[in-house]
């Protein structure tokens, strides 16, 4: 009879035990770029190729905006790399940073929304501004509550790393819907090219470990559910209340 090892490699199966760490490698630094593809093709126009769009003045609002979340993109990308060095302490040095990062990104991402709503500002054919104040806004509860719920996290190295990895991809939404074509078909779209983020996630983990990490399942749904959860609530008396008082 052949060895253990062999049998594993009958079935397909890599025998080397550093083989799911060099999964988890690929996967995750590769979800990492694509997020940031996605962002800078999202906000080219606008944004890092703004001159050669020739886009609209930013206010000193947007352009703190743009930075301190580029910058979330930023790290995102140098962290899960330096996971796939096997570099942790510094990782863990520059997760200190990290959090810091996202209550800026709460602060100027909140402000940055109000201050679009006061503008009047909506998605072509999207809603009025105070019923789409409650999207933007739902990202970064999303984004924080995922955030926070790493943080909390953070000696699970499994659970930890595919919540962060879904608040990354909970950001990933303004970019999507910013891509030609897709803000004209709605919420249906940026929305669901969003899902498709994380249905990948599902796949990986069934695929790999045959099964959906808690993390994943629980974190997904979450994002899921508060999709249609805005839609439903932003043109309700109490939303748009709230909405206006927010705005005055």
């Amino acid at each position: 009879m052949g060895s253990p090892s062999d049998v594993l490699v009958e079935r397909g199966v890599p025998s080397d035990p550093a083989w799911p760490w060099r999964r988890d490698r690929m996967f995750f630094s590769g979800m990492a770029v694509a997020a940031a593809l996605v962002v800078f093709a999202g906000f080219a126009p606008t944004y890092y190729l703004k001159g050669v769009f020739s886009g609209r003045p930013l206010s000193p609002l947007l352009h703190a905006h743009g930075l301190i979340f580029t910058t979330w993109i930023v790290l995102f990308v140098l962290q899960t790399g330096l996971i796939a060095g096997r570099r942790t302490p510094l990782h863990r040095r520059l997760g200190v940073a990290g959090g810091a990062l996202a209550v800026a990104m709460l602060v100027a991402g909140t402000m940055a929304a109000i201050d679009a709503a006061r503008r009047g500002f909506t998605p072509p054919g999207g809603p009025p501004p105070l019923t789409f104040l409650i999207i933007p806004l739902g990202d970064l509860v999303v984004f924080s509550a995922l955030v926070a719920a790493a943080l909390y996290r953070r000696r699970q190295p499994q659970t930890h790393k595919r919540l962060m990895l879904l608040a990354t991809l909970a950001l990933l939404t303004p970019a999507i819907a910013r891509l030609p074509g897709i803000a004209a078909i709605g919420p249906p779209a940026f929305w669901g090219l969003t899902d498709l983020f994380i249905v990948a996630c599902f796949v990986y983990d069934r695929v790999t470990i045959g099964r959906i990490h808690p993390a994943f399942k629980w974190g997904g749904l979450f994002v899921l559910v508060m999709q249609p959860m805005r839609l439903i609530l932003g043109g309700t008396g109490p939303w748009l209340a709230f909405a206006q008082w927010l705005t005055r």
